[in-house]
This record gives C-alpha cells, structure tokens and sequence, in this order.
C-alpha cells in the first residue's frame, strides 16, 4: 500500500462537481473526477486514483504536478498541433481565386500549375493544385463545348 499524499485542491467540492457535469471532453472528465474524488476525501492515494480511472499511477501524478504549476486551467487544457504550413502562399491563393472569377480562368489544372509558377514562382504538384481548386475554392473549369451553328 502506498503513502497517503498531500495536494491543496483550490476549487470547491460544488464547483468541481458542477464543471464535471458540463465538460464534454473525456480526458477532461477524467482528471475533474480524480480532483473531485480528492477533494471530497473519496480517495487519498494515487493508486487508488489509478485503478478507478483504468490508468497508470504516472499518468495520475503527471496530472496532479500540473495541478499544482498551473491550476485548473492549466490542467485542463488542451494543446493542438498547429499543423504542416499551407502549400499555396495566402497572396497567391488570393490571386488565384480572383483569376477563376474572371472569364476566361484556366483551360486546365496543368495550366494554373504553371500559371502559378511563372506569377508567383511556387512549384505545387498537380493533385495538391486539383484538391484546392476543386475542393476548397468549388471551382470546376469546364467549359461549353463549341458547336456548330450549321
């Protein structure tokens, strides 16, 4: 059995209980109910904590030295990836855009590929200039076929 630990819970009994009750994000609801379980005297060990939440006690002590650094806020919050920059420069997507409103447009995507490489010197490949043409910017460069007026 593992020593008793001391933690300092700032929030109150209702406050936690009423934030779990409105939080939507699992690993949220997780560590408000480790800190409710705490501060309600339910539990009092890390073990304990870890075998309720099916996780390991490093997790549980991970989460609670958060708790102490950054508070709630800091434990709850949840960090993103920012993500691979874009391909198209904004400039560029913007001139592009503009250019498709226009009349005459592009016969082709191979065209707009080299288009946007002789105005704005960015080499993209083919499918990513397919995929932003047609997808995001719902452009589709078809053109009335000739007829005869015969």
């Amino acid at each position: 059995m593992s020593r008793p630990f001391k933690i300092e819970i700032a929030e109150s009994e209702e406050e936690l209980k009423q934030r779990l009750q409105t939080v939507s994000s699992g690993i949220q609801k997780e560590k408000l109910q480790m800190l409710w379980w705490l501060k309600s005297g339910q539990l009092n060990q890390q073990q304990e904590i870890g075998k309720r939440l099916a996780r390991d006690t490093s997790t549980v002590t991970r989460w609670l030295q958060k708790y102490r650094t950054s508070g709630l806020s800091g434990l709850l919050e949840i960090k993103k990836a920012p993500g691979a920059r874009r391909k198209i420069q904004d400039e560029a997507l913007a001139a592009l855009k503009q250019e498709l409103e226009t009349g005459k447009g592009f016969s082709s995507y191979g065209a707009i590929v080299e288009w946007l490489k002789e105005e704005h010197g960015q080499d993209i490949e083919y499918a990513t200039v397919y995929a932003w043409v047609r997808y995001r910017l719902k452009a589709k460069l078809k053109v009335p076929r000739p007829q005869s007026h015969a």
